[in-house]
């Protein structure tokens, strides 16, 4: 996380630095330079407190440098730096604040790619688990998939696309968690829903070939055989070799499965036979 945060930090700096050298310096009015002047040492100010590690007084700094003089260029410039200062010390609330409010007073700022990836990892580092945090899984991902949508030829976008897979990862394993509870306590019909959800929404995660699988299980188990058949055929044609595979054939041919048994019965009692050798 800190290694992300440093990244964002030096993209930040990196693009105000850009902008901030097409700046126009030349004012024709003093009182304008004066103003002006004002808001470089508040901005400056926030900047060298936040590289010393005291962000709330950098946020506020930026906040000064922002209404000091709102139609100058260093306004945008200076609502990113705060809304930054905020998320590198994990006050992500604040932060998340900041670049709303951001998005609304500067909606055609050059940086507002910058500003949609740092809200949508404001979300996703909020994310600890996906019993607990749903809001926050759910508002990462229409983040980073508003990324995809709109920026999707910047750099923002690769990664958005990889924490995306993560958060469908996580969402995919909050139905598994629920389709088996669900399972186990004979409720069929709620763990087919569950399983199916995995299948038809998130099949390009890890937990695919699993609820392929538990649909089977279910299917067969309430006699809907033809239906436990067609979910068999779609895992063996994608995942012959897995052992959800097998697990769905033994479903069907119970031969198989007493087989499969006596195999392990036998693989066992050689093994330990050979251990008593050395003994």
């Amino acid at each position: 996380m800190e290694k992300l945060k440093i990244f964002l930090f030096i993209i930040l700096v990196s693009v105000i630095n850009l902008s901030c050298a097409k700046k126009d310096t030349n004012n024709s009015v003093i009182n304008e330079k004066s103003l002006d002047q004002q808001v470089l040492e508040a901005y400056s100010e926030g900047k060298k407190s936040l590289e010393e590690g005291d962000v709330l007084f950098a946020a506020k700094k930026f906040n000064e440098a922002e209404i000091l003089f709102p139609q100058s260029d260093w306004a945008p410039k200076a609502a990113l730096m705060a809304a930054y200062s905020y998320y590198r010390q994990d006050y992500y609330v604040d932060a998340i604040d900041e670049i709303k409010r951001f998005v609304k007073v500067y909606p055609k700022d050059p940086n507002l790619d910058y500003a949609y990836y740092l809200l949508a990892v404001c979300y996703y580092e909020q994310i600890v688990d996906e019993k607990t945090d749903l809001d926050s899984i759910k508002n990462a991902k229409k983040s980073f998939e508003f990324i995809l949508s709109n920026f999707a030829n910047t750099d923002y976008a690769l990664d958005s696309e990889f924490k995306l897979d993560l958060i469908n990862d996580i969402l995919a394993s909050k139905e598994m968690y629920v389709g088996r509870y669900y399972f186990k306590k004979k409720k069929w019909i709620a763990a087919i829903n569950r399983f199916r959800a995995v299948v038809d929404v998130y099949d390009n995660t890890i937990y695919t070939e699993e609820a392929l699988h538990r649909l089977v299980e279910a299917y067969y188990t309430i006699g809907l055989k033809d239906e436990a058949k067609k979910y068999a055929q779609v895992l063996g044609y994608n995942y012959q070799s897995s052992q959800w595979y097998e697990m769905s054939y033994s479903v069907f041919n119970e031969k198989y499965k007493k087989q499969k048994i006596k195999n392990n019965k036998e693989k066992n009692s050689i093994l330990s036979k050979a251990k008593s050798l050395f003994k």
